[in-house]
């Protein structure tokens, strides 16, 4: 659980990056997950947008990638959250919070 003080921390890391993969009407699919998994694991901070033809709420789809991926939401904003996962191993944290 993050608090406060990381959440901000994660948002003005993450205001600059441009999403990377986008959701769209088949919602979570298992290649959108892998997608983000992949990405996590190296960069452990993750824009994800949701496309505008998806009926789907954008909060609720962050929740359940983070769910499903084992990382923290950070935030949302129109169709566009913010995901972060640490590192597993120590040494490999590029983001320190």
């Amino acid at each position: 659980m993050l608090t406060g003080k990381q959440r901000s921390a994660l948002k003005a890391l993450a205001h600059n990056i441009t999403p990377v993969t986008s959701v769209g009407k088949a919602g979570v699919t298992d290649s959108v997950l892998d997608s983000i998994d992949s990405y996590l694991a190296v960069h452990e901070l993750m824009k994800v947008s949701v496309q505008e033809g998806a009926m789907l709420e954008t909060k609720e789809v962050a929740n359940e990638v983070a769910d499903r991926l084992g990382a923290e939401f950070v935030q949302a904003i129109g169709r566009r959250f913010v995901i972060y996962r640490p590192a597993t191993d120590e040494k490999n944290r590029k983001i320190v919070i």
